[in-house]
């Protein structure tokens, strides 16, 4: 057996940035006699984490092969730090050449009757929000992008399309909206007033927006409601992407639906948003947590972001986040190096295994065993 063990250590760039309320835009309604929630997470000092994946493949029919997310961003609001790895194969960190999303790629011969790899990345995050009411008309220092960036987070992807319904329907909904920032406010606004969580979709949804505009169907989880946003930007020109995470810890804030379990964190995957805007950079936006926090945080679904438990997510989920949740990557359309399969994954926010008989299902617990848990550095 022969161990292989590594670490990479990333250099954070400047630290981060800041809060968020918005005013409602549903007329007020009547409420539950549930009692008022806060969410409202202030930024404060840095948290460290040591976040681990395991796989351990039961049948391997020819080779085996395994690709696991690395945290690999550097942000103002989250430090990837180390990639430290064992394994009974063959394995090393490589990156996506478009936007940096690092993994780690496993191999292992046939003959292997017990292969496994374990990985596990130090990563730093913080809480974010964006102060509204500051009337700068310059991003904090460290915040500005380069234009060939920029232009990148508007292009359109096999799953996030910048043409047709979608822009249709991002110029309805923006019509008289004059600033940037005032068109991202009315899109957050509808996005949130119309799409829905679906429990019953699997893993994290997939984000594909054209069909779910063109079929009236907006029920989904984190990667397609928040797509939606992120192609309905990109449409007018706003640049925008989507963040593909998962939550660590509990939430502060005794939202259980916004919280991880560390000893058991397989089913925590959760994709964020961001928005750029040039007086303020990258901007965190999250209706799919409004929505999950609607459907499943009670035992009704609320239909009313008035409602007391649902209005502070909806109030700081528009510039800001909690940071009990880490980012692997931004990246959509991966062509996995080594895969037997040329078509490209829309992201890469679960682990993923094949063997000669083709991909394995992420989602199947029987047929796909995988752990990852996390552990606060205090």
């Amino acid at each position: 057996m022969t161990q292989q063990r590594r670490a990479f250590l990333g250099q954070a760039l400047a630290l981060g940035a800041i809060s968020s309320a918005s005013n409602s835009i549903w007329a007020q309604s009547s409420t539950t006699s549930s009692s008022q929630r806060v969410f409202k997470p202030a930024v404060g000092e840095w948290r460290t984490f040591d976040v681990t994946t395991r796989v351990d493949l039961s049948v391997i029919k020819g080779q085996g092969r395994v690709w696991l997310p690395l945290p690999s961003l550097q942000t103002p609001w989250q430090q990837s730090l180390t990639h430290d790895y064992s394994t009974n194969g063959k394995a090393e960190i490589k990156a996506d050449g478009h936007e940096g999303a690092k993994f780690l790629y496993a191999q292992f011969d046939a003959d292997n009757k017990k292969p496994f790899v374990e990985v596990t990345s130090r990563v730093r995050t913080k809480n974010r929000q964006t102060t509204w009411n500051d009337a700068s008309s310059t991003p904090a220092q460290g915040l500005a992008e380069e234009a060939s960036n920029l232009k990148y987070y508007t292009r359109a992807t096999r799953w996030l399309p910048t043409d047709g319904i979608v822009k249709k329907t991002a110029l309805q909904v923006t019509q008289g909206a004059k600033t940037d920032t005032e068109k991202v406010r009315a899109l957050y606004d509808w996005v949130v007033s119309n799409t829905y969580r679906e429990p019953k979709v699997r893993g994290c949804g997939e984000g594909d927006i054209k069909t779910m505009l063109e079929t009236g169907n907006l029920g989904g989880k984190c990667a397609d409601i928040n797509a939606v946003l992120v192609g309905l930007c990109r449409s007018v020109g706003i640049p925008a992407r989507d963040v593909y995470g998962l939550r660590l810890v509990p939430s502060a804030f005794s939202y259980k639906e916004l919280s991880g379990n560390p000893s058991n964190l397989k089913g925590s995957q959760h994709c964020r948003s961001e928005v750029y805007l040039k007086n303020r950079g990258w901007v965190a936006m999250d209706p799919a947590d409004v929505a999950k926090v609607m459907r499943q945080e009670t035992p009704e679904w609320i239909k009313t972001i008035e409602h007391p438990v649902v209005k502070p997510v909806y109030q700081t989920l528009f510039g800001g986040w909690e940071g009990n949740w880490m980012g692997w990557n931004t990246s959509h359309d991966l062509v996995l190096p080594g895969s037997q399969q040329k078509e490209p994954l829309p992201f890469l926010m679960y682990p993923v295994a094949e063997n000669d008989d083709g991909r394995l299902d992420s989602y199947d617990p029987d047929a796909f065993k995988y752990q990852i848990t996390a552990k606060e550095i205090v």
